[in-house]
Parts: structure tokens; sequence; C-alpha cells
């Protein structure tokens, strides 16, 4: 007899995307015209081309491919050490962070990192997330049995949920009482909100005196036009002895089709054992991946490297300019519709306040049947995530304008 993880079957619902693609099907199978004029606000995909710098990049390395003399195997499953020396940097160093190249570990995604990171972290902890909040975080936890059972209202009876609102700006606060271990995202995806540096030293100063781990998702980083916010938790006093920071390729290079991120485990980060003793998380990061993972091919850490490039941090920037200019255009937007809208400054999510007495699905269904653009309802992202909805920034100047207009004339 074959038994199954019971953990997965204490997931609500299904995985907030599939099932938002599933009611797009729907509709559109009943609606062949309106799905002609559908224009996806939904999900978080790049939609425009790859940097020059990194095609020309991944055509050298596939040529390298082609030849006895130059071709690559296994490559290692922390990364390649000249893509970990870009990193380290580029993205750390170069910005005053103190962080080693062997501290980086090149991934296929971050969202596997978060999922990932808690084969190294025991049942035993009280973990802490934000509400509302990236659904892998809680899902992730689910299956591996550190949530307990959900109440009637989706929440679980193991989890600190973290009220994220328009009076701490969707940046969560350090509890009152004690947890093991915090998942923080900024830029935050759902809210478009940034931390400050004070929030983050707030954080910090917690996670030390606590004995915490912070798990730091900086994947849309890259969006942070105020010169005052930080880039990395690493810029935080302390932050090494107990955060990781996850970061990806995905929306600054639009690596979402080829796969690129990376993990940084600081050395000086410990956590604790049954019989009481500290120990480093980094060898067992570093175990994990070469056991689990057997890294990210050649060609797409070739691509990464570019990245960092003259040329390729040029067309990086020319990248979030796009994007960012599409979120001022749907902020102002949902503004005319008479909605209330945060984010879309620091972040390419714009998150706006249904109508009055409008559920987020019910906004969800309205804004697909009469305007034929699909959003992302904020419930599926915690239940004080209800009441609002999230409209993503990923598309053509052209839909983005196209959106806003529709947007303005909705009657509600």
């Amino acid at each position: 007899m074959a038994f199954l993880n019971d953990n997965f079957l204490k997931l609500k619902a299904g995985y907030l995307f599939p099932e938002i693609a599933r009611r797009v099907k729907t509709f559109c199978d009943a609606n062949p015209e309106a799905a002609k004029r559908l224009i996806r606000c939904g999900i978080g995909d790049v939609t425009e081309p790859l940097p020059p710098a990194v095609v020309a990049a991944m055509h050298k390395a596939v040529d390298e491919m082609a030849s006895r003399e130059t071709f690559k195997g296994y490559g290692p499953e922390q990364g390649y050490e000249w893509l970990r020396a870009a990193i380290a940097k580029n993205d750390f160093r170069d910005r005053g962070c103190d962080v080693a190249d062997d501290e980086i570990f090149v991934s296929d995604g971050t969202k596997c990192d978060t999922g990932n990171i808690l084969d190294i972290l025991g049942g035993k902890n009280k973990i802490a997330i934000s509400d509302p909040v990236y659904p892998v975080y809680v899902d992730t936890n689910v299956m591996a049995g550190h949530t307990g059972e959900a109440n009637e209202a989706g929440a679980f009876s193991k989890l600190v949920y973290l009220p994220c609102k328009p009076s701490n700006g969707f940046i969560p606060e350090p509890p009152k009482k004690h947890v093991d271990v915090i998942y923080l995202c900024s830029p935050n995806n759902p809210t478009g909100a940034a931390a400050n540096r004070p929030q983050l030293e707030a954080w910090v100063k917690y996670a030390l005196e606590n004995k915490s781990v912070i798990l730091f998702d900086a994947a849309y980083e890259a969006y942070i036009t105020d010169a005052n916010l930080p880039h990395s938790i690493y810029e935080i006093p302390g932050a090494r002895d107990c955060a990781i920071e996850f970061r990806s390729f995905s929306k600054n290079g639009g690596f979402t089709g080829t796969r690129c991120a990376y993990t940084v485990v600081p050395k000086s980060l410990n956590a604790q054992t049954k019989s009481g003793e500290f120990k480093p998380l980094h060898p067992l990061w570093a175990r994990r991946q070469t056991t689990k993972f057997n890294g990210v091919s050649y060609v797409i850490q070739r691509a990464a490297e570019a990245l960092y490039s003259p040329e390729g941090k040029q067309q990086v920037r020319a990248l979030i300019e796009h994007y960012l200019g599409n979120a001022k255009i749907l902020r102002e937007g949902a503004k005319k519709a008479g909605l209330k809208v945060f984010g879309g400054v620091n972040a390419p999510y714009i998150w706006v306040r249904t109508p009055k007495d409008v559920t987020s699905w019910q906004a969800f269904d309205k804004i697909l049947g009469a305007a034929n653009v699909v959003i992302t309802p904020g419930s599926g992202f915690g239940s004080r995530g209800e009441g609002y909805f999230r409209i993503s920034a990923f598309n053509s100047r052209a839909n983005a304008e196209e959106v806003a207009r529709r947007l303005h004339t909705l009657k509600w």
C-alpha cells in the first residue's frame, strides 16, 4: 500500500493562477468574440523580447556547445564561478553589501527556491507571513506540513499572519509574539509596496533579538526608483546574521521563459538544532542543491552573465522603464475610474481597492466580462486581499493604454 502526503489535501481550492486560467478559459469558450479582445493583466509574466545582449550571449554559448573543444556538460550545481562573481560584485558589493561569490547559489527560479528552502528548515518553526501574500509561501509550507489545519476562513492554525493594510503602507510590522521564520517581499507582490530603511531595520532588529531567520524575496528590486529605498536586506547592518535573500532574472531581464535566479545564503547565518546547538545554514543549502539540483544550463548562465555587461545593463534599464511606464498609465486609468490605487511606483503591480460591497472575485468577473481584461483577485493572496485586485504592468504599451481606457469607461 502506497501512502500519499496528506498535507497536499489541506491546500485550499487550487493555486491562484491556474484557477484564474480556468475561469478565463470558460469565459472565452462561451464568448468567442470577446475572447478576441482579451487583454491579460493578471499573471506577472513579462511580454517584451529578451535584451539583445542576452540573445547574442545565448547564440555564442550554443555555438560553443556545438564543438567538442568548448562543449559543456554538467556544471557546478551552485552555478559557474564567473556568474556568481558577476552577481556578487554588481548586485551587492558595488552597493556596499558584504556578499561573497560563494554565498551566491544560482537556480532556476525564486519561486522554486522560496519553496525549496524549507528542506533545510525544521518543522518546529513558527512561521510568519504577510497578509496579503504571494501564495507560494503559504502553499509550500502547507505541503511540508508546517501549517496545521485551516479554519473556515482559510487561515492555517500554525501560521502567524502579519496584516498589510493602508495604515502601515502594506508593509508588515514585527509581531509582539515570537516567530522563527519570517517571509518578507519587497517590492511586494501583490501590493506593489516597497519597504523603507527604518522598516527593514525594525525587522532585522527583531530577527536578531529572537534568533529568527528572514526569508527576503527581492525578485522585483530592479523596479525601485526611490533612491532612499533599500534594494537588498544586506544594506541593513546585521542582516547577514539573520537573512536569506532571493533574487530573479525573470522580471528585470525577461527570463520567465528561460529560467534563472539565485539565492544568497550568508556563511554567518545560523539556525538551531534539536539539541540546542547553532549550526550554519550555508553548508546545508549547498548540500541540498548538490543533491537535488543539477544546476542551470550553461547557455542560460551565459545569458544571465550578459545582463551585467554595459550593454546588458542599459537594455535592462530600458525594459524596467517600459514596464514602469505601463504601471503609471494603468494607475492613472484606475484613478480616473474613481478607484483607490496603491503601488505601481517602485513595482510593476498596481493594487486597487474594489468599489464598496464588491468582492475581489466579483471585480474579477466584472472586469473580465465588461472590459475583457484579466486581473488578479486580491482574495487569492489571503484574507486581507479581499476587497482589492492586482493589475500587472507586464504588457505592451498599446495594451496598457487600452486597459486604462477600458477601466476608465467601466460602469460599476
